[in-house]
């Protein structure tokens, strides 16, 4: 996953997933630190939650090489360990399509941001193409067991939506490769 998801074509969705973060921001997903290079300088610390260890052993070279306090605050998005309202905003990357419930994910997310706080987000997901939908229904099962639970139908606006944020910024393509892995949402939410 951290070659698929390192790859040079995706710096330019990860530099505009990460404009305007400032302060301190929660990064659900923050796997093996991909997104640290693109952090802007306006970032001080990061509330990681990840979780395989094994992920943030490989992230420690990356972490070593930013000026970002980045503390791992837990291994669970659906139960973090933060007070209310304590985070300036949120970063989410390739990680509402793995999640068990990203409902619930979601929902702690905005509890732990602050009022008018902005969700950053780049994932892929279910596309507007019939022809491609039906593959990515077809292709759903092996991708959850070949990739750690990765859904290729879920609709991160709609779930984005549905826990209470506003969608102010959004751009929704296919990217370079296979379509059923390509359709790819960026954006930027506010919470309600």
């Amino acid at each position: 996953m951290d070659v698929a998801c390192g790859s040079r074509a995706l710096a330019s969705w990860r530099t505009r997933a990460c404009e305007d973060l400032f302060g301190e921001v929660i990064e659900i997903g923050f796997g093996t630190g991909r997104n640290i290079a693109f952090y802007p300088s306006t970032v001080r610390t990061v509330a990681a939650v990840e979780p395989s260890l094994e992920s943030i052993r490989i992230a420690r070279p990356r972490m070593a090489t930013t000026k970002v306090k980045i503390v791992h605050v837990g291994l669970d998005g659906q139960s973090l360990d933060l007070e209310d309202e304590r985070c300036d905003g949120a970063l989410c990357t390739f990680t509402l399509c793995t999640v068990p419930d990203p409902n619930l994910v979601l929902r702690e997310v905005s509890r732990v941001l602050r009022p008018g706080a902005t969700l950053h987000f780049l994932e892929h997901g279910i596309a507007p193409a019939s022809s491609v939908e039906r593959w990515q229904w077809r292709l759903d099962p092996i991708q959850r067991r070949v990739a750690g639970g990765c859904r290729l139908t879920r609709d991160p606006v709609t779930m984005i939506e549905q826990a209470g944020f506003d969608v102010d910024v959004l751009d929704q393509r296919y990217a370079p490769g296979p379509k059923p892995w390509a359709y790819f949402t960026l954006g930027r939410a506010t919470k309600r």
